[in-house]
């Protein structure tokens, strides 16, 4: 049992030592992300053949006998972020690392690390210059990362509380939190203006005193954990990567608002998050670092998880209460907030995953510390899942302050195939949408909110020349519709009603009269919806409607779709010049919307034609070709 700081710093002390008598440790990615592409294998693979060589040993091994041989280590990690790349796998102490990683490379990375040489061929390699990269922190991905709130992730094994204490003093926050009063932690995180990364970027620290100043029996800490935007796993990934760092962000909390009891909220779609924050909490409670009397100072806090349906509404603060309740995930109408009364009934604090895990951080490292990163109205990192058509995918984390531009063409290496950079759809569904002419706006709450656009969550979509932009925003409000709880007559009808028309458009049966519409629709919508998810539902058609506006006008004047993509404003025509006239493609037809005579060229009838394709397949002189 862990009674005090200084038996967390010996175990720190004495589990660093291990890892550097031990020759190498190898760090397979153990995210979604990899596993989905193989790397359970490879980690299999390589314990194999370490075992094969009388090469393996283990970190308990290391720990318990000073004198025993140095050998490998080979643990599963968290996410490494460079997820396009998966599977990864890393060497320590060198850093080397090593991409798209399979079963069949185990061999020769095992003489590598034997040889103490590289695998050039598994090296990351600059898609331009085909530069090789051996070490992680040199490739541009990476190097121009600042990794706060992922500063575990990928570094080390998500299941030993030992690692998580061992790296960046795991533990320390709460430890040197306990020796405060929960005033001091109050003001230690009002001071670092820690704003909520869950997308509103209100203060944690002036919630936590809302919440503290409150008098009750009981209060609560909530951890929301319900990502729900496409293609976000920002919180996903610290979950599954570094879950002791959320548990201690939740304890200093509680500290802090005079909270005994916390409920991580996680989507049922993360089994792994799941698994791995209840291994973390059975390991802080045997360890004495959850439960009753923590490090002897009379605080006790316990922390459950409940998994919730998936619900995108879950991931407003009222919605997820009403279902940690065991209610239908509904907003509710404020005031009261939730720091007032939310639990039920009871003063409760909500933080995401990300906020808490800065939470940490600053009281292990400081507020000076915190707040020399990013800008003086927005302090810190943020993370990002990074998506689109740039060559580097993956999540990311970077100072709030960097240009978006900076993250597309530096991070994300530029976009695919040397195509022309079109749009950044920044905050998902809630989000906006962003221009060439808008890339050195900073990423920060302040400026986005200036431009219209918000951080969200942390989607980041890039787009190039080939993207339709109302085909997106057709994408975005059909999962708002989908998502809608209904309880709000703007938000269910309004969304509806945007929603068919963009369908309309790009369906190429608009009209310029639409247009009127959907921007005064969305604002009946942004005015009238109870929740956020009503409000900022309409942000991505009216910011594409305001930032690409001629592209609206080309579906519905011109039924032409510039970036070719939607499908109904596709025809197909015959070249004349390529056409033999053998009629074969007239005889293929199954609507008879092709005619002609033999020997001379044919025709396509744009009204009949169901653009099947039939035609295309069976002419020989490639004579039909699709348009837009």
């Amino acid at each position: 049992m862990i009674r005090n700081s200084d038996q967390i710093q010996a175990i720190e002390k004495s589990y660093n030592h291990a890892l550097q008598r031990g020759k190498a440790q190898i760090l397979v990615c153990a995210g979604t992300g990899c596993m989905a592409s193989g790397s359970p294998a490879v980690y299999d693979g390589l314990m194999a053949e370490l075992k094969k060589r009388d090469l393996h040993t283990t970190i308990d091994c290391l720990l318990e006998d000073e004198h025993a041989d140095s050998g490998v280590t080979v643990v599963n990690s968290g996410c490494h972020g460079f997820c396009e790349k998966g599977p990864l796998v890393r060497i320590e102490p060198e850093g080397i690392l090593y991409t798209k990683v399979q079963v069949e490379d185990v061999v020769e990375i095992v003489d590598a690390v034997v040889a103490e040489t590289v695998v050039e061929r598994l090296l990351y390699h600059d898609p331009r210059t085909n530069e090789a990269f051996a070490k992680e922190h040199d490739i541009p991905f990476y190097k121009y990362q600042t990794r706060v709130a992922l500063c575990n992730c990928g570094e080390i094994d998500p299941e030993d509380i030992r690692a998580y204490m061992a790296h960046d003093q795991g533990y320390q926050g709460i430890a040197n939190a306990l020796a405060m009063s929960p005033e001091q932690v109050n003001e230690q995180i009002l001071s670092a203006n820690l704003r909520g990364r869950g997308g509103g970027g209100f203060p944690a620290g002036r919630k936590w005193s809302i919440a503290a100043a409150q008098k009750a029996d009981q209060k609560y800490i909530i951890c929301n954990g319900d990502e729900g935007d496409p293609g976000a796993f920002m919180d996903r990934s610290i979950m599954e990567g570094d879950p002791h760092s959320v548990l201690e962000g939740m304890m200093i909390a509680g500290y802090a608002i005079g909270a005994s009891k916390g409920y991580i909220y996680v989507r049922a779609e993360y089994p792994l998050a799941v698994q791995r924050l209840k291994n973390a909490i059975s390991q802080a409670q045997a360890a004495g670092l959850l439960g009753d009397n923590i490090l002897g100072s009379g605080f006790s806090f316990q922390i459950q998880v409940k998994e919730g349906a998936g619900a995108f509404v879950c991931g407003e603060e009222s919605a997820l209460i009403a279902s940690i309740e065991g209610q239908r995930g509904m907003p509710r109408p404020k005031p009261p907030f939730p720091a007032v009364a939310g639990l039920w009934g009871k003063p409760t604090i909500i933080n995401n995953v990300e906020t808490l895990a800065n939470v940490s951080r600053i009281m292990t490292k400081g507020v000076d510390w915190f707040t020399s990163i990013g800008t003086p109205s927005s302090p810190g990192t943020k993370t990002f899942a990074l998506t689109g058509e740039v060559e580097n995918t993956g999540l990311i984390e970077v100072p709030m302050g960097r240009t978006i531009e900076e993250v597309v063409f530096k991070i994300g290496g530029g976009i695919r195939g040397g195509r022309k950079f079109k749009a950044v759809q920044i905050g998902g569904p809630s989000g906006g949408c962003l221009t060439e002419d808008q890339l050195d706006i900073t990423l920060d709450f302040d400026s986005l909110q200036q431009v219209g656009a918000m951080i969200g969550s942390g989607g980041l979509v890039v787009m190039d020349e080939n993207t339709c932009v109302v085909e997106v925003a057709r994408f975005f409000m059909n999962f708002i519709q989908n998502e809608s709880c209904g309880k709000c007559t703007f938000c269910r009808e309004g969304t509806l009603q945007m929603l068919n028309i963009l369908q309309r458009i790009v369906d190429g049966k608009g009209t310029l009269e639409d247009l009127d519409l959907l921007v005064e629709v969305g604002e009946m919508v942004q005015i009238g919806s109870l929740c956020g998810l009503g409000k900022t539902a309409p942000n991505p058609v009216l910011s594409t409607l305001e930032n690409f506006r001629d592209e609206y006008v080309a579906h519905i004047k011109d039924k032409r779709c510039p970036a070719g993509v939607c499908e109904a404003l596709k025809r197909f025509v015959i070249v004349a010049d390529k056409c033999k006239g053998c009629s074969r493609c007239a005889k293929t037809c199954p609507v008879g919307a092709i005619s002609g005579e033999v020997r001379s060229p044919y025709v396509i009838d744009v009204e009949k034609c169901i653009k099947c394709g039939a035609c295309v397949e069976v002419c020989k002189f490639m004579a039909i070709e699709e348009v837009s």
